[in-house]
């Protein structure tokens, strides 16, 4: 299948069929010799195919295959690029990319682009394949998250056409192993916590409760069940709404809002502050992770004298007024 991907041959789609059926039945040294394979020439055939083989590797790592999803994720970039590039060129009325090409679309896209319009027409039919195999693979892969967390702003333009990349998105900025510093502002007290796999603040806010609430400081700790299905497990029935027991807000005083993600908290020097403010007003969200198939965890490392965080108050600015809409 990848020799006909790279010659060009016209029995790809028999070979991909034939892979497809026996990938189910690969032994686990076969299987992480076919994905090592597979994401390496997703990287370097034409994008359709290309698109294809990321999407075969990605199947492999939903079966537990260890996939290093980092040429996979690189490669979306260029087509990414391609896409937003057709999709430009094209205008209004943009060809729905799972009904694949067909002869008047190519004529089309030859005459608004010319001869090169083939890379950027195969990059736009290829970049919902390759946009859920870089999900599937930075979601099973910490190694691949860590390995490509830059910010790709080419990757954000495309979302308008491939709303999975905004998974792709959030998934690059997950802070796997980040320490913070937490300060409460009301009692002076200070604790550094690490996260892993906290997919938004939603899940921040209510892991730090439950780090926090009813042992350092008061207040009704969270129900069991919020806890549950923001680390490991699933929401259960009947699980009510999570209420909110602080505003989050950085060292600048700005707030940090639960929508947002881990990475958007400034830092102050080389250290992610936040800081727990009373409410402004109340909050609920939903229960249940963003990335359910992502365990979540928050680890409490130390606690600190209140003279060991004597120096940091001066330089934290007083929460900025916000309108609660």
């Amino acid at each position: 299948m990848v020799e006909a991907a790279r010659g060009g041959g016209a029995d790809f789609g028999q070979s991909l069929r034939e892979a497809r059926q026996e990938i189910g039945a690969a032994g686990p040294e076969e299987a992480i010799s076919a994905a090592h394979l597979l994401v390496d020439a997703s990287a370097e055939v034409m994008p359709q195919r290309g698109g294809w083989l990321a999407a075969l590797a990605g199947s492999l790592a939903e079966k537990g295959v260890d996939v290093d999803g980092i040429p996979v994720v690189e490669r979306l970039s260029g087509i990414a690029a391609g896409a937003v590039t057709f999709a430009e060129a094209w205008g209004p009325d943009l060809p729905d990319p799972a009904q694949g090409p067909n002869q008047r679309i190519w004529e089309r896209a030859r005459q608004l682009m010319g001869e090169r319009a083939r890379i950027p027409m195969q990059c736009w039919y290829a970049l919902p394949h390759f946009a859920k195999s870089a999900v599937t693979l930075l979601t099973y892969s910490p190694a691949t998250r860590a390995a490509v967390r830059d910010h790709d702003d080419i990757v954000d333009r495309a979302v308008e056409y491939c709303p999975d990349l905004e998974h792709v998105r959030d998934l690059r900025r997950m802070l796997d192993g980040e320490e913070l510093l937490i300060l409460d502002r009301p009692t002076r007290q200070g604790w550094s916590v690490t996260i892993h796999g906290v997919g938004d603040n939603f899940q921040l806010h209510t892991l730090l409760a439950a780090a926090l609430v009813g042992r350092s400081l008061p207040g009704t700790p969270p129900d069991p069940r919020w806890v549950r299905c923001f680390t490991t497990g699933e929401v259960e029935p009947g699980t009510p709404p999570v209420t909110g027991w602080w505003r989050l807000t950085d060292a600048h005083g700005e707030q940090i809002w639960n929508e947002g993600v881990p990475a958007d908290i400034s830092v102050l020097g080389d250290t992610r502050v936040v800081v727990l403010d009373p409410q402004s007003h109340p909050q609920s969200w939903p229960p249940g992770r963003r990335f359910p198939l992502i365990p979540g965890s928050l680890a409490l490392d130390a606690t600190y004298h209140r003279d060991d965080l004597a120096a940091w108050w001066p330089t934290l600015k007083p929460p900025q007024p916000t309108s609660p809409y």
